[in-house]
């Protein structure tokens, strides 16, 4: 699990850390680490604390094989 903290102004409801959780003003969550990005991607209410420790498992594009060029 990862860990965010919660810097917005006023305590929040987080349905997806618990049915009915509030969270407060500079308090530390831990959150599923599939979901980090979707705590982060919002700087005016979360940081990072703890990242994730396993890789991302976010789909790249593949990277395709370079083009044969005739001499």
């Amino acid at each position: 699990m990862a860990r965010v903290r919660y810097v917005g102004p006023e305590a929040v409801t987080v349905p997806e850390l618990g049915l009915e959780r509030i969270v407060q003003p500079d308090e530390v969550v831990e959150v599923p680490d599939e979901r980090f990005e979707g705590y982060v991607c919002q700087p005016t209410n979360w940081e990072a604390v703890e990242e994730p420790k396993a890789p991302s498992t976010k789909k790249t594009a593949a990277k395709s094989a370079p083009q044969k060029t005739e001499d």
